[in-house]
């Protein structure tokens, strides 16, 4: 069996976080590219990576990173997946400041669709943001859903209770620190995502003091957002961002989202 130093051929660094570091490699015998997220062995290979590496390796979807293999080099875990050459979905948005609508809508309904497979396998992903959606190299890009480090399955975990998430994107149920339903958390996450996209500025951040995260706790809770005069969506939009901010959700059926 090959080690990863002799699979694959190391190129260029692609970012590095909390979990450690990201890498551009190429299969020496394929020649295709593969990112890798390695992690340093010992402590840091903890119950969050166990449930990133059984819940991501069980997803095929054209909307979701595509995971590889896991691989052991003598210090880190190597987590080998997909490519996305197209880079964060955040940083399109931040270079065009908003999209209209219709290319709003063509990422949202990408975002829903990969989502919705998510739960059907009873994996939810518990930080949805456009930084953890990637877009591949085409011309008409592919979202790709990635980084499932806080995604839980309804089959093999207990049930969502801890605040965890992007602040910004975070259901108030969630902030409740009570069992809640994971699934419709993600819905929540996905109006931001679709909010941000249209706004480019998050719904329940206050506009005087952004950076004030209790103000923002207390605008989630009390779901307190509006959509600015210089903004123009449709009424169906707005309509549809009404039906997923809601303080205490039932069900969301992402049929309707569609």
């Amino acid at each position: 069996m090959l080690n990863m130093e002799e699979k694959y051929e190391p190129l260029k660094e692609l970012g590095s976080g909390n979990f450690g570091v990201a890498r551009l490699v190429r299969d020496k015998k394929t020649k295709q590219l593969f990112a890798v997220k390695y992690i340093e062995r010992g402590t840091k290979i903890d119950e969050k990576v166990q449930r990133e590496i059984i819940n991501h390796r069980s997803l095929r979807h054209p909307n979701i990173v595509l995971f590889r293999e896991v691989m052991l080099t003598p210090t880190h875990l190597a987590i080998v997946m997909e490519y996305a050459a197209g880079g964060e979905l955040f940083e399109r948005m931040c270079t065009a400041g908003r999209f209209s609508e219709d290319e709003a809508r063509y990422f949202f309904q990408q975002l829903i669709s990969g989502v919705s497979y998510c739960h059907s396998m009873e994996i939810c992903h518990r930080d949805l943001k456009l930084e953890n959606t990637l877009l591949d190299g085409n011309a008409t890009p592919r979202l790709k859903i990635c980084d499932f480090g806080y995604s839980k399955s309804g089959i093999l975990h207990s049930k969502p209770h801890s605040t965890v998430g992007t602040p910004a994107y975070i259901a108030p149920e969630v902030l409740s620190r009570k069992e809640y339903d994971g699934k419709i958390a993600d819905v929540w996450s996905c109006g931001v995502t679709l909010y941000v996209m249209l706004v480019g500025a998050y719904p329940f951040e206050d506009p005087e003091d952004p950076r004030d995260f209790r103000k923002t706790i207390a605008r989630i809770v009390s779901v307190q957002y509006s959509i600015p005069d210089y903004v123009h969506i449709s009424s169906s939009c707005r309509l549809l961002l009404s039906q997923i901010f809601v303080a205490n959700p039932s069900k969301v059926v992402f049929s309707q989202l569609v």
